[in-house]
């Protein structure tokens, strides 16, 4: 996986997704894109300020708690917070940064494909994941 890599390939190679903005509340998007990755068997880690849990799953408050190879960070904030998240991207290893619907930022994009890192912005994981037909492959493979 690469800079050149599609939105579809990029879940197809993903296990892990720490995912910016997770939130405990139902009905928030990322609650519910969260739901739907860990149905489909992807290994979610919200990462949120603060301490709880998202869908039984204990929050970390930042990238670098997380102890455990990062595969896609999946962005739920504002576009002026994306190139911040995109250098802890880097920092921590990820091999993707996904900006969610709404979130679009140049810079974030330069330092992520800079990096190497494969790239997406302003689309969702989840209609991504259905409309490409994606299923289980990245995460049955990779485990």
């Amino acid at each position: 996986m690469g800079p050149d890599s599609t939105p579809a390939e990029i879940l197809a190679g993903t296990c892990t997704i720490a995912m910016i903005g997770a939130s405990p509340d139902p009905d928030k998007p990322s609650h519910g894109v969260m739901r739907y990755l860990l149905e489909q068997g992807y290994n979610v880690i919200p990462v949120r300020p603060g301490e709880g849990d998202v869908l039984g799953i204990p929050v970390v408050n930042s990238l670098a708690e997380i102890d455990e190879p990062v595969h896609m960070v999946d962005v739920f904030r504002k576009s002026e917070a994306a190139p911040e998240i995109a250098r802890e991207a880097v920092a921590v290893g990820a091999t993707s940064l996904w900006l969610q619907p709404g979130c679009v930022s140049d810079e974030a994009r330069d330092i992520a494909t800079s990096a190497g890192l494969a790239f997406a912005e302003d689309l969702c994981t989840r209609q991504v994941h259905r409309d490409q037909g994606v299923g289980a492959v990245g995460p049955a493979l990779l485990r």
